[in-house]
C-alpha cells in the first residue's frame, strides 16, 4: 500500500495535524496537504515540528523531516575570515527594521534556481505573524542599504529560521552570528545544507527535535526578542 500524506480541509481546526511520526520517508518529511496559512495554524504547526513549504502551482504542503537540521547557538562556528569581518564591524545590525523587505530579498532568484517558495501567500502570512509579534528579522545594513539578513518565527526560546540572504560578503553569516547571541536555545534550520553545516549546524533525529521543542517553546522568550518593536 502506497502511503499518502494526510488531507487537511481549509476549515479544519488550526491544530488538525497528524502526528509527525506519520510523515512520509519519501519525500522525506511530507506530512499533510491542505489547510491554510492563517496565523493560528502556523502557530500550531511550528511547536509541533511542522512547517509549510511548497512551490507556486502546488497545493499547500506541510513537512516534518527526519533528521532535522538545527543550530545550537553556542556551537556556531566562526571561521578566521568571519572573525576578521566581525572585528571590522562592517555592518549596522537592526531587528525588525524592514521585515517585509528581508522576505522579498530572500525570495529573489539565485543562480541555479528557477522559482521560489516565498510566494505572495507566504509573504502575506509571515508579515501577519510579524505584526502579531511572532516573526522577526535580523538585518545587516550599510547606511541606507539593506545588504543581508535572516527571518523566521520566534516561539519561546526557539527561532524557526525560514531563510536568509546576502548582498555583501559575509552579511548573512554576520546576521546569523548576531541571532545566535539573542538568547535562543535552538535555531531550527529545517533541512541539511552544506553552508549551514559549515557554520556549525547539524542533524538530529525528529524525536529529539520534538522533545527539545516541548521544553524550549514553553520557555519565556528571550528579552532581546520580546522587546523588539515590529514595523511590518
Amino acid at each position: 500500500m502506497i502511503q499518502q500524506p494526510a488531507w487537511i480541509p481549509e476549515q479544519a481546526p488550526a491544530d488538525s495535524f497528524p502526528d509527525v511520526s506519520l510523515a512520509l520517508r519519501e519525500p522525506n518529511g511530507l506530512l499533510a496537504v491542505g489547510g491554510d496559512l492563517g496565523a493560528a495554524r502556523l502557530l500550531a504547526a511550528y511547536p509541533a515540528g511542522i512547517f509549510p513549504w511548497y512551490s507556486e502551482g502546488q497545493p499547500l504542503l506541510w513537512w516534518s523531516p527526519d533528521p532535522r537540521m538545527v543550530l545550537f547557538p553556542a556551537r556556531f562556528r566562526v571561521s578566521r575570515s568571519l572573525r576578521k569581518r566581525l572585528r571590522r564591524d562592517d555592518f549596522e545590525i537592526h531587528h525588525d527594521r524592514a521585515f517585509e523587505q528581508v522576505m522579498r530579498a530572500c525570495a529573489e532568484l539565485r543562480p541555479g534556481q528557477d522559482g521560489t517558495w516565498i510566494n505572495a501567500a507566504m509573504l502575506t502570512a509571515y508579515t501577519r505573524l510579524h505584526q502579531l509579534g511572532f516573526a522577526h528579522s535580523l538585518e545587516c545594513w550599510r547606511g541606507a542599504q539593506l545588504v543581508g539578513g535572516v527571518y523566521g518565527v520566534s516561539i519561546g526560546r526557539v527561532f524557526f529560521g525560514e531563510s536568509m540572504f546576502s548582498r555583501a560578503r559575509d552579511a548573512s553569516k554576520v546576521a546569523l552570528w548576531h541571532l545566535c547571541r539573542q538568547g535562543y536555545g535552538l535555531i531550527d534550520c529545517q533541512i541539511y545544507s552544506p553552508h549551514l553545516h559549515s557554520l556549525g549546524a547539524r542533524e538530529i533525529s525528529r524525536e529529539k527535535f520534538c522533545t527539545l521543542l516541548r521544553q524550549l517553546c514553553r520557555s519565556p522568550q528571550p528579552q532581546t526578542a520580546a522587546s523588539r518593536t515590529c514595523t511590518g
